[in-house]
């Protein structure tokens, strides 16, 4: 045997139906304060300073950590890509800098 209940209710009144708290007041004050922190945090550093906290490899250079990255991102392609072509040719996959010639 098998039942099907269905109830309208808004999420408020299922809420209060089962005795669960209102969040949204606590929710709404907790946005504010966080908002609050993060504008006077932005504020007071200096564009070199957040630069360097979200990128640390900014320290080092902004072009040699760029170079880094790109270096890295290159060594990962060419891996996957030899890896991907060493199953039919011996490697070889006739594409220029693809390291098979």
């Amino acid at each position: 045997m098998k039942f099907n209940i269905e109830i309208d209710c808004s999420p408020e009144e299922a809420r209060a139906f089962f005795g669960l708290p209102d969040v949204a007041p606590m929710q709404e004050r907790l946005m504010k304060d966080m908002e609050e922190k993060l504008r006077g945090n932005m504020l007071s550093m200096d564009p070199d300073a957040m630069m360097k906290s979200w990128m640390p490899m900014a320290t080092q250079g902004a072009m040699q950590g760029w170079g880094e990255m790109q270096k890295m991102f290159w060594e990962q392609m060419g891996m996957g890509m030899s890896s991907g072509a060493s199953g039919g040719k011996g490697g070889k996959s006739g594409k220029p800098g693809s390291g098979g010639e």
